[in-house]
Parts: structure tokens; C-alpha cells; sequence
């Protein structure tokens, strides 16, 4: 082989300019053995070109010739088969694939070895070395047979070279600022020593291992990656030294800056594909694990994988230093697939909580057939404006309530249920907030966005089309174009990843206010109070602007609530055949109260049930003024007295402070109407005694001293004593016994306020019978006359008559 070298050296390069520097003896794979040699060559010339030559012999085998030749450069990786294993066989990747097995595997490594010298020698743009082991890559041609192939031309890659001309104006430079470099040359060489010690001090050497750990480094170890990133932060290091004036000109500084540009790049290339398979997988390889929660009610946990990536966190902060580029294309990539994950999840997961939640509503449907604040009939009633104020002997098998009008009452949507539905609705809260929680500490850890603003790279010039105009800049330029702070970044990920939750929620929330509307007070609280939590963590997160944002849905089916309860107070139509008794608005107020008081005990959001409050507290009054007016069956009196009785005890029991003028108001309401009711019906039941005293009365007011109006004709005492007959006790409680009964028609059961009216009515006929006494006794002075019956009496016949019913 020698022989054969020092020819085709002598033969077909010298002639050329070009020396030989590796051979070996060659077939096509696959084919029947036709010899040739492939030859590494390097031009004597600069600038220096390096070749990978095929040469055969003739066809009369008396002389070498050149066949093929394919310049260095073209190379774009060799493929040695096995690292592991001894083997003849390798392939070149020039414009198209070679395919070559050689006369040994030594012969086939020593070439290898020279291709990787010249490659890491002359090339910027270096060759991909595939299945081959790094020790050969690394270390010299081992002697023997390998080494007489080389030959000694191949330790001409470290002999001595011309200095090239701008090496020779490099050194004249430095002669000139060195006033002694020619007196002195030895001077001159201690200097330069001295100055090639502070370079080789100058932290630009990398370790062999740093440089295998940057090259071929295991990305799935951790002691591998660990490796990994003491190199690249070695390398960092290496890149950022700070030079001293002049020194960036030396070949060796240049050298080695090519060196860990390339190191840089290649690791950066490795690190990316490794990270990019991960994110991958994960998006693929999690729908296994979805049903078994989801059938808890639960999300999966992605802590593992979160603990996986954070132990790259160092890394992705080297690449984002060092390839802003691949770290920016790396979340693209990232926020992608797990968006993809994180929607199959979140969407099961609200498919079960629908489910289960509509199961809530099973045994709701009342028989108004309601659903929701809308307020629509399902079932067989025609309108809400035919609801009728039912009689008090029908009204407890009814459910008499506001609930009952929208398909809310106790009866028919049993407490358990409600309890059932929050239960599930703060389940699916206290799910997505760890959740979320837990994937904006990690992006932030993983992509290092919670130190500082962000720093963005400068945006590309817009591209112009044909048109001569420019194109639309990168919907990730733009995006970045609008950034401000890293912040900004992780929501804007944070956005995509969990771009289906809001939508999610939503859905949900109807489905709530459709099964009861008054889910919306529970959801209200709920939300609130996670509002307020996720607030306190982080004012601008994901979390808090999402769940900000459903909250304002909330809040609005809240008042889609209120006013459709107060739109059914308008609505109600009373029966002209029935007495009125407690109207249902009137005991919904009070159910819809003890909920809401039992919701809301130590809730964020009390401010909005107090607001409520008092507009449904308004409308309840107005209507009850207005059912009052229109009633024909009950007295106007007795429908004020009654309901304004029964809000005032429904708001002294429930203490609402924001109500205490409505409370006072209430009670205000009930006592004059009640009065008013006493006196008109009671009217006059001595009639014609009442008419006899305002006869009186007149006289008096005309200018007649009261003791001269016994004189007067029509009253004197004969007249007096004619109309008390007329008067017996008998009558009295006969009178009385009827007045009972009607009041008893007039009032209803529920408010058991016959007895009060009753004693009421006992106080006023007191005070006429009192009033008529103090008359006889001013006007008729010693004539004797008293009343028929006395006050004793009148008191047996109150409390007999109360007692027969």
C-alpha cells in the first residue's frame, strides 16, 4: 500500500499541486469487486481545498488515472455502520449516497480518520460522523496497518505552513509596536511568550470531556445531563472571555471561536430534537390514563412530567442565551402538543362533571314545569301570567312560594340536591386551580420567564411580495411584537394551553342555571371566593383572569335570577273566587332569603346578595300594594295587613341589616292597615247610639254648653234612654258573634292573625263604649243613664265568642 501511495502521489497528484493525505482500497457495495481507491487530498495552494478523489486503473492496468473527484465540503456525513464493531462497510453522503466497502476495517477507519482532520481543520461547516466511535474520532491513527496507509503525509496536517499574508501584517504589526523586536529579538520572544501564556490563560480551552459531553453527552441520564450542563456552561465561558486588544486577531483565538460556535450549535441542535421528542410523546401518549379520572371527577396530574423537564431548566436558560431562535421554536412546540393534551383532558373531565350535575335535576321538575331564570313553560300550563293567587284551604298541598315559580321549591328540588350540585361545582374549581397553578410554575421554571422582562429579539424586516408591498409580519412576530414583560409571555402560553377552559366553565355554568336557577347564588359564592384566592396568589395570572372572567357570567345569570323573580311578582294574577292569604312572591322572598343567608354566611361577594335584596324587597312591596288594590274577595286591608305582617317577621327573624329600613317600614305597614282593618270593620256596632252622639258632638261643636244639651229636643234624656234600650247585652254579642265570622272569612289561616285582629277589635269597642260613657257623663250629669251592658260584660262576650271557634 505504501507502493501504491508514493505512485499516485508522484503519478497524478504532485502534478496537480495537491498531497495526499489518506488512502483506502475500496469496492462498491453490492457489486462484483472492481477495486478502486478513494484518496483524501489538500491543495498546496491558498486557499487551501480539500478533496475526496476516486482513482482506478486503467483498463490495460498499467497506469493509475483519476475517475471521480468530489470536493470536501460536499460532504454532508459519513455513516461507519457500527461503532461497536469492526467492520469494512461505510457510506459517504455527497450529492447522493456512496455506498463503499473496503479491503479492511483498519483501512476503513484510518480514512475516516483523516476525513474527521481535515474536516475539523479547514471546514466551517462540519460533517455529521454517524455509527462511528468517538475514541477513533479523538485519538491519533493507531500504529500498524493504519498508520503505514496515512502514511507520514498524514502528520503533514500538523507540519509546518506558510504564514499567510494577513499572518505576516499581524506580526509586522506587532514588530512595530515592539521597539526592540528587531534589536532584540530574543526580547521580542519572551514577550510573545509571555502574551501566548496570558492567551493560553485565558479560559479558551474546553475539556475533552466538556467537548463529548456538548457532542454525544446522554440527554436522558441525569448524571448525563448533568454533564451536559456543566459543558455548556463551560462553554459559555469559554465564548464570553474577555479578549485583550488584538488578541480577537490571532488565529488561534479565531480558531477556537469557530470551534465553540460549532460545539455550540451542534449541542443546541441535540438538546432541541431531544426536547421536541418529549413534548411529542406526552401529547400523544396520555389518553390511557384520562378515563380513570375522569370517572373521579378528577384532572390528571402532570407533576411527573413537570419534575422531568425541570431537571433541562438550566439547559433551556443556556438556549435561550445562546439560540433564542430554537428556545422560541421549542415553545411553540411545547405549548402546541400540550395544549392538545391538556383539551382532551379538560373536556372529559367537564363531561363527566355535566353528567353527573344533570343528575341532579332528575326529581326537579315541579309542576309549573320551569327550567332556569328564563323563566319558559315545559310543561302543561299555558303562561305565567295565568298563575293565580290560590284560596289558604289549597295552598299548603301547592307549595305556596316564589320557588314554585321557578321550578324551585323545596318539593320539587330537594336541599340535598343543591348541596349535591355545589358540592360538584367546587370540585371542578378546586380541580383546575392546582392544575393550572401548577402548569404556570413550571413554564415559568422551565422557559425562565419569572426573572426578568423580557428581552426580545429584533423583528425581521416585513418581506415585500410581488406586488412590491410588504407581506404580513409572522403571527409569532406580531405576537412578540406585542409582548412587554415576560409575564406576558407565560399568560399568552399559558392561554393557548388552556385556551378550552373558560369555554368549558361556561358551558357548565348554564347547564347549573338551567337545572335551578338559584345554582346561580351557589356558583356566585364559589367563584368569588376562588376569584379572590387566585387574586392573592398572582393579580394578573391565567387563573385570575380566567376565572375573572367566568365570574362576570356568573354574577350576570345572578341578576338574570333576581329579575326574573321579580318579572314573576308582576306577572301574578289573583283569583276573584278565593281570598288572597300570603301571596307566593311574598313566602318566596322569604325561602329565597333563608337560602341565600345560609349561601353567602362569610362570602366575598355580599355586596351583590345585599343589592339584591333590596330591589326584590321593593318589588315585593309594590306588589303586594298592587294585589291589594286589585283584590275583590279579601279587603284591601287585610291583604296589607297580612303579607307586610309576615315580611316584617320574616326579616326580624333573619336579621338582614341592609334591610332594617324595610323591616321598619314592613312593621309600619302591617300596624296601620291592621288598625285601619279593625275600625272599618268594626264600623259602628251600636249604630244608632253612634249616630245619637254625633248628633251630640255637633251641638256641642256648634256653641251649646254640654250641660245644656239635654234641653235640646232630639237629645234629651227620654231620646237617651230610648236608644240604649235598643241595645241589650244579647244583641251586643249576637252583633259581635257575626263580626267574628266574617273576619274569619277575610283572614287566612297561615298568618294566625284572627286573634290579634279579634283583641284589636275588643280594644276599639272598649274605647267607643268608653268614649260614650265620658259623653253621658258631660252632657247628662246626675240623670243615671248608663249603658245597657257593662265593660265586664263585653269582655265575657270577646272572649266566649273567640273561644266557640
Amino acid at each position: 500500500m505504501t507502493a501504491i501511495k508514493h505512485a499516485l502521489q508522484r503519478d497524478i497528484f504532485t502534478p496537480n499541486d495537491e498531497r495526499l493525505l489518506g488512502i483506502v482500497n475500496v469496492c462498491k457495495a453490492g457489486k462484483k469487486k472492481k477495486n478502486c481507491f478513494l484518496c483524501a487530498t489538500v491543495t498546496m495552494e491558498r486557499p487551501v481545498q480539500v478533496k475526496v478523489v476516486k482513482v482506478k486503473k486503467s483498463d490495460k492496468g498499467d497506469f493509475y488515472k483519476r475517475q471521480q473527484t468530489w470536493e470536501l465540503r460536499d460532504l454532508t456525513e459519513v455513516d461507519a455502520k457500527d461503532a461497536s464493531k469492526e467492520n469494512p462497510e461505510f457510506d459517504l453522503h455527497f450529492e447522493k449516497v456512496y455506498r463503499w466497502v473496503a479491503s479492511s476495517a483498519a483501512e476503513k477507519n484510518s480514512f475516516i480518520s483523516c476525513i474527521w482532520k481535515l474536516n475539523q481543520r479547514y471546514l466551517r461547516k462540519k460533517v455529521e460522523f454517524v455509527n462511528v466511535s468517538s475514541q477513533l474520532l479523538e485519538e491519533s491513527v493507531p500504529s500498524g496497518e493504519s498508520q503505514s496507509v496515512a502514511g507520514g503525509d498524514e502528520d503533514a496536517l500538523d507540519d509546518y505552513q506558510e504564514l499567510s499574508t494577513r499572518e505576516e501584517q499581524d506580526i509586522e504589526g506587532m514588530m512595530e509596536m515592539c521597539e526592540y523586536a528587531v534589536s532584540n529579538a530574543e526580547g521580542f520572544a519572551e514577550q510573545l511568550s509571555r502574551e501566548l501564556q496570558v492567551l493560553d490563560g485565558n479560559y479558551m480551552d474546553l475539556s475533552k470531556g466538556h467537548v463529548r459531553a456538548l457532542q454525544e453527552g446522554d440527554l436522558t441520564s441525569p448524571k448525563g445531563i448533568e454533564a451536559c450542563i456543566n459543558a455548556s456552561e463551560a462553554l459559555s465561558q469559554c465564548m464570553n472571555v474577555a479578549l485583550r486588544p488584538g488578541h480577537e486577531k490571532l488565529m488561534a483565538v479565531t480558531q477556537q471561536q469557530l470551534l465553540f460556535a460549532e460545539l455550540r450549535d451542534t449541542f443546541a441542535r441535540r438538546l432541541t430534537n431531544h426536547l421536541n421528542n418529549v413534548f411529542v410523546h406526552q401529547g400523544h401518549d396520555q389518553s390511557s390514563t384520562l378515563s380513570q379520572h375522569t370517572a373521579e371527577l378528577s384532572l390528571p396530574k402532570h407533576s411527573p412530567l413537570h419534575r422531568d423537564l425541570l431537571r433541562y431548566s438550566k439547559l433551556m436558560e443556556w438556549l435561550k442565551n445562546t439560540h433564542r431562535e430554537k428556545y422560541e421554536g421549542l415553545s411553540r412546540t411545547y405549548v402546541d402538543y400540550m395544549s392538545r393534551l391538556y383539551e382532551r383532558e379538560i373536556k372529559d373531565f367537564f363531561e363527566v362533571a355535566k353528567i353527573k350535575m344533570a343528575g341532579t335535576a332528575k326529581e326537579a321538575k315541579g309542576k309549573f314545569g320551569l327550567h332556569g331564570s328564563s323563566g319558559k313553560l315545559t310543561g302543561s300550563t299555558s303562561s305565567l301570567n295565568k298563575l293565580t293567587v290560590q284560596g289558604s284551604n289549597s295552598r299548603r298541598s301547592q307549595s305556596s312560594s316564589l320557588l314554585d315559580m321557578g321550578n324551585m321549591s323545596a318539593s320539587d328540588l330537594d336541599v340535598a340536591d343543591r348541596t349535591k350540585f355545589d358540592k360538584i361545582f367546587e370540585q371542578v374549581l378546586s380541580e383546575l386551580e392546582p392544575l393550572c397553578l401548577a402548569e404556570q410554575d413550571f413554564i415559568s421554571k422551565f422557559f425562565k420567564l419569572q426573572q426578568h422582562p423580557a428581552v426580545l429579539p429584533p423583528l425581521p424586516e416585513p418581506e415585500e411580495s410581488d406586488g412590491g408591498t410588504p407581506s404580513r409580519i409572522p403571527r409569532q412576530a406580531e405576537h412578540r411584537q406585542s409582548l412587554s414583560s415576560e409575564k406576558d409571555v407565560v399568560r399568552l402560553m399559558m392561554n393557548k394551553i388552556f385556551q378550552s377552559i373558560e369555554t368549558e366553565l361556561n358551558s357548565l355554568i348554564a347547564l347549573g342555571d338551567k337545572v335551578d336557577s338559584f345554582n346561580s347564588l351557589y356558583m356566585l359564592v364559589k367563584m368569588s371566593h376562588h376569584v379572590w384566592t387566585a387574586e392573592n396568589v398572582d393579580p394578573a395570572s391565567y387563573l385570575s383572569t380566567t376565572l375573572g372572567n367566568v365570574l362576570v357570567t356568573v354574577k350576570r345569570n345572578f341578576d338574570k335570577c333576581i329579575s326574573a323573580q321579580i318579572r314573576q311578582m308582576e306577572e301574578v294574577k289573583i283569583s276573584k273566587k278565593s281570598k288572597v292569604g300570603i301571596l307566593l312572591f311574598v313566602t318566596g322572598f322569604e325561602e329565597f332569603a333563608e337560602l341565600a343567608e345560609t349561601i353567602f354566611r362569610n362570602a366575598e361577594r355580599r355586596g351583590d346578595l345585599d343589592k339584591a335584596y333590596v330591589k326584590l324587597i321593593r318589588a315585593v312591596f309594590v306588589n303586594v300594594e298592587k294585589v291589594a288594590n286589585e283584590s275583590q274577595k279579601t279587603p284591601r286591608d287585610v291583604v296589607m295587613m297580612e303579607n307586610f305582617h309576615h315580611i316584617f317577621s320574616t326579616l326580624s327573624r333573619l336579621k338582614i341589616s341592609c334591610l332594617d329600613a324595610e323591616r321598619r317600614e314592613a312593621k309600619h305597614k302591617y300596624t296601620d292597615h291592621l288598625q285601619s282593618y279593625v275600625i272599618n270593620s268594626l264600623g259602628q256596632p251600636l249604630e244608632k247610639l253612634n249616630h245619637f252622639f254625633e248628633g251630640v258632638e255637633a251641638r256641642v261643636a256648634q256653641g251649646v254648653r254640654e250641660e245644656e244639651v239635654s234641653y235640646q229636643l232630639a237629645f234629651n234624656k227620654q231620646e237617651l234612654r230610648k236608644v240604649i234600650k235598643e241595645y241589650p247585652g244579647k244583641e251586643v254579642k249576637k252583633g259581635l258573634d257575626n263580626l267574628y265570622k266574617k273576619v274569619d272569612k277575610h283572614l287566612c289561616e297561615e298568618e294566625s292573625l284572627l286573634q290579634v285582629v279579634w283583641h284589636s277589635m275588643q280594644d276599639e269597642f272598649i274605647r267607643q263604649y268608653k268614649h260614650f260613657e265620658d259623653l253621658i257623663g258631660r252632657c247628662y250629669p246626675g240623670s243615671g243613664i248608663t249603658m245597657e251592658f257593662t265593660i265586664q260584660d263585653m269582655l265575657e262576650y270577646f272572649s266566649s265568642i273567640a273561644q266557640s271557634h
